[in-house]
């Protein structure tokens, strides 16, 4: 009767903590669709220069890219609960920045804010790697896949959020940052219920596992982030310019928020059944399948800028980065030893987010600055897809055709 009971301990450990990070995801992570619908807007509204506009969303990412690999460490040290508890109070301060920013009209000091969201959106990150932490190996690409899947119910009550709060004020948008501050109090609350062992102290003279330098030169470490990276980054791309166009082309605010909607909802509701394909077939067709589906995006995108158009090619763009993004996670957590978890980690998060900071950089001035319409800076931004679709296919492709004696 103790073996039993020991042999479900596991099983049920994983699951309580999978359950808390999907409510994670839906309910903090409900404050990241709402800053991509806002924060390009917002900040076109407060910019100096149209061409800037989409900086703030930069600098958010560029705050994620410069506190994964510090706050994978603080966790190393401190636990799941104390990092992810952190990242909700930056954001609760970021969000109380925007906020005055908006209020004073000072683009820059609502560009600055940003950088405190950057440290949840670091975390939020983690919610899948944590997920793994207790999870028996044959459970783990599924409590990734749940996980993620929290945030189909952010794809509705961010952008509902946004629709109630967006134009209740004189200032636009002061309200939206208000509920985003109301919304990570949640996070105390939720994470009392995480049950993630801190990780022991390192033993003095005890290895932690390969150098990065060699880390980086496993080729399914080095290409997972590769592929994580691109998903991510060309995903950011593209729906960071997505509110500017819908908005540019002619149609309302509203149906920015209902596109954005869509998306997100087709980033997270495959989440439910991406474990079970990757488990079946392996993380890196699976990879394949979303670098083509977010190619088939790009496609849709460049046949017109009618309302069917704008939703079709952002619903393929939520389909792809979760085939890719999903997949590319689950073939890093089979690379690297236990002891050099955190590390690995948190160089792919530094690595992916760095390249979605300098996608979000490019996206402004592709959007606003090429072409001189909307739609012109559409095109220019879809068109920016394809050279990273190939890196990253054309690596995919290279590792999946190695011989099976050289990768082991």
């Amino acid at each position: 009767m103790f073996v039993a009971l020991t042999e479900i301990d596991p099983m049920r450990r994983a699951w309580r903590n999978v359950i808390v990070l999907l409510l994670a995801q839906a309910l903090l992570g409900a404050q990241m669709s709402m800053i991509f619908i806002v924060g390009g807007l917002a900040g076109q509204m407060l910019s100096p220069n149209p061409c800037i506009a989409t900086l703030p969303l930069s600098m958010m990412i560029l705050g994620s890219a410069l506190s994964a690999r510090p706050l994978s460490g603080f966790m190393r040290r401190h636990g799941r609960r104390a990092g992810f508890l952190l990242a909700c109070g930056s954001a609760a301060l970021g969000a109380a920045i925007a906020a005055y920013a908006l209020a004073a009209g000072n683009f820059w000091l609502f560009t600055a804010s940003a950088l405190f969201t950057g440290v949840y959106m670091a975390a939020q990150g983690f919610f899948r790697f944590a997920a793994t932490d207790c999870a028996p190996p044959e459970f783990q690409s599924r409590a990734i896949s749940w996980v993620l899947a929290g945030g189909l119910a952010a794809a509705f009550t961010g952008p509902a959020l946004v629709r109630m709060t967006a134009e209740v004020t004189a200032i636009p948008f002061l309200a939206t940052y208000a509920a985003i501050i109301a919304l990570n109090l949640l996070g105390p609350v939720l994470f009392a219920f995480l049950d993630i062992p801190r990780p022991p102290a390192p033993i003095p003279g005890k290895t932690e596992g390969r150098p990065l330098a060699e880390l980086l030169r496993v080729p399914q470490i080095a290409v997972a982030m590769i592929c994580g990276m691109v998903s991510y980054a060309l995903m950011n791309l593209v729906m960071t310019s997505a509110p500017l166009a819908v908005v540019g082309c002619g149609f309302a605010t509203a149906d920015a928020a209902n596109i954005v909607s869509g998306h997100v909802l087709a980033m997270f509701a495959p989440s439910f059944f991406t474990g079970h394909l990757i488990a079946r077939f392996g993380a890196k067709p699976i990879v394949m399948v979303g670098l083509a589906i977010l190619g088939g995006a790009g496609a849709v995108a460049l046949s017109g800028v009618d309302l069917p158009h704008f939703f079709i090619a952002m619903i393929l763009l939520g389909l792809g980065w979760n085939f890719g993004y999903i997949g590319a996670t689950a073939m890093l957590t089979r690379a690297y030893r236990p002891e050099e978890r955190e590390r690995v980690q948190g160089l792919n998060d530094a690595v992916v987010f760095s390249g979605v900071f300098l996608a979000s950089l490019s996206s402004g001035g592709l959007m606003n600055c090429m072409g001189g319409s909307a739609q012109a800076g559409w095109s220019a931004v879809n068109l920016a897809m394809l050279p990273f679709l190939v890196l990253a296919g054309g690596a995919l492709l290279w590792l999946m055709l190695r011989p099976r004696e050289v990768a082991r």
